[in-house]
């Protein structure tokens, strides 16, 4: 198995689709296209982590005011 297949892509197929990509977004927008992408990346996985793995840790602790208990 060639560990350079993505989903059925050659390295050939990989280049010609970089190429495609840098002459549609210039290659001044890549790292800016990258950052953000990872970002998004970034903040799905925290918010799956949280959702999925039922972390207590995930939830903000909600502490009661002394003020709030009181009748006025």
């Amino acid at each position: 198995m060639n560990p350079f297949l993505v989903g059925g892509l050659g390295t050939p197929e990989l280049l010609v689709l970089l190429a495609v990509v840098v002459l549609l977004f210039g290659a001044t927008k890549l790292p800016e296209l990258a950052r953000g992408s990872g970002r998004a990346l970034r903040i799905f996985k925290d918010e799956t982590k949280g959702v999925l793995g039922g972390d207590a840790e995930a939830e903000p602790d909600v502490v009661a005011s002394p003020d709030r208990d009181r009748a006025v």
